[in-house]
């Protein structure tokens, strides 16, 4: 399905509350608009029916062996990449396959597990999965499945003396343990739990994902900048470097401009214009023609570290949403010249060198996300051209019989393989993708909003589903 002319002109309202000019013409070396929604499509199902064909009920699959891989708890099970894929089944209507991966989650989903499981990757990726399907879907049970996963982690932030979550919960006796938790930990679960909240009518969810944000802010640096690790016991920096916005600090960020958008939280949008002045103030540099962001101590601003996270490369995205664009062009420049370096970028380099820190790629999604939202901001194909050059790189060298892989190496040819399809590859690279596409009949390009898992928090459209 072609783009819908009559959508373009709004893309840029959910971001900038602004209406976006008609996109320029496609790239004459790019497919037109319905091929390449196609061809996402199918990729998407290739990834997907390889994770059933191997390691269906598990949480993720190793596409090379078709082994399958548990990433919350040795021995234990969610079915992660089932509850990661659910909403973008239903954006791509493969409503079979959401069927099937729906009746797996109320017959098989057991938020009681006997484990200690990260609070973070829980939030995100399970509530913030189980809150999404349900939006799309109106299945109830999911609901209900998501409220009881809910309330078994809510301890990691009540148990607190300081409101800082712990790190860790065990999801049967709700024991709590994690000490040290970094930022991005600390402050990425406004959306799930806010949510929760607006359709439960329980306030006890937004309360401690708040408590938690004031206790953060409670502790910036006179600069105004936030360090990295925080003893959420004595609320004491153990690590006191402004690393935004590289890991782990980077959704934290995030965090605070979504949950002012989707909650018209005042509280939350001073929060991050304070913070977000402060990191460009403090940590943006041009260093060898390039736009990047140094590491400084928070407390007085000396440079302590030049690295850059493929992680980090979210970070155009906010930046334009919240009206930083000129910034936000500046930095994605950034990461687009390393495409032409690496087609499939590398995990961390130092750009004072330049060189490359750590080779691997985990299919990161940020860059095509820092795209998709550029898109939608500016409505410039531009963005639209170096997604699909994004995506030809993990095509060309990522892609497997089994679906789509890890690499251990990007700079060797041919790239050295992992073994493994993240859970949140079904989450979010190729709904990106796929949204800037294919016009989306389910996605409403105006409000729609995804959290830092790209779940569809906000703007799902279920008229005639």
């Amino acid at each position: 399905m072609p783009f819908l002319p009559s959508r373009r002109a709004v893309l840029a309202v959910a971001a900038a509350g602004t209406v976006g000019a008609v996109l320029p013409a496609r790239a004459t070396d790019r497919p037109t608009d319905a091929v390449v929604a196609q061809e996402l499509r199918d990729e998407f199902v290739h990834g997907w029916a390889g994770y059933k064909a191997a390691a269906w009920g598990y949480d993720e699959v190793r596409p090379i062996s078709a082994g399958h891989n548990d990433f919350f708890a040795s021995g234990h099970t969610f079915g992660l990449s089932i509850v990661e894929a659910l909403d973008t089944l239903w954006l791509m209507e493969l409503d079979d396959e959401v069927r099937v991966a729906a009746d797996w989650i109320e017959q098989h989903f057991d938020p009681a597990v006997d484990a200690d499981v990260q609070v973070f990757e829980v939030i995100i990726r399970l509530v913030g999965g189980l809150l999404a399907g349900y939006l799309c879907t109106g299945r109830p049970v999911l609901l209900t499945r998501c409220r009881e996963l809910a309330d078994r982690v809510l301890p990691a932030f009540t148990d607190s003396p300081t409101g800082l979550p712990y790190r860790y919960v065990n999801l049967r006796t709700g024991a709590v343990s994690g000490t040290h938790s970094p930022l991005a930990e600390i402050g990425s679960n406004i959306l799930e739990f806010g949510l929760l909240s607006q359709l439960t009518g329980d306030q006890k969810y937004w309360d401690a994902a708040k408590r938690a944000y004031r206790a953060v802010l409670d502790r910036r640096s006179a600069l105004g900048l936030l360090g990295t690790w925080l003893d959420v016991e004595t609320g004491s920096w153990t690590d006191a470097t402004s690393r935004a916005p590289n890991p782990p600090v980077d959704s934290f960020y995030e965090y605070l401009w979504a949950g002012a958008e989707m909650f018209g939280d005042r509280e939350l949008r001073d929060g991050y214009k304070l913070l977000t002045g402060a990191v460009l103030e403090h940590q943006w540099e041009e260093y060898g023609g390039r736009a990047w962001f140094r590491q400084v101590d928070y407390a007085n601003g000396n440079v302590v570290g030049r690295a850059a996270s493929a992680l980090g490369a979210f970070y155009p995205g906010l930046l334009a949403k919240s009206g930083n664009l000129l910034a936000a062009k500046d930095f994605h420049r950034t990461w687009s010249l390393l495409l032409d370096e690496y087609p499939v970028l590398p995990e961390v380099i130092d750009y004072s060198g330049p060189t490359v820190r750590d080779p691997r790629n985990d299919l990161r999604p940020e860059y095509v996300n820092s795209a998709f939202d550029l898109w939608r901001v500016t409505g410039d194909a531009a963005h639209q051209d170096s997604a699909y050059r994004y995506f030809q790189g993990l095509r060309t060298h990522l892609r497997v019989p089994g679906g789509y892989t890890v690499a251990e190496d990007v700079t060797t040819r041919p790239m050295r393989l992992g073994d493994l399809t993240p859970g949140y590859w079904f989450a979010e690279n190729l709904k990106y993708l796929y949204l800037m596409f294919a016009a989306a009949p389910r996605f409403d390009y105006r409000s729609g909003l995804l959290s830092t898992e790209g779940k569809l928090l906000r703007g799902a459209r279920r008229v005639g589903v």
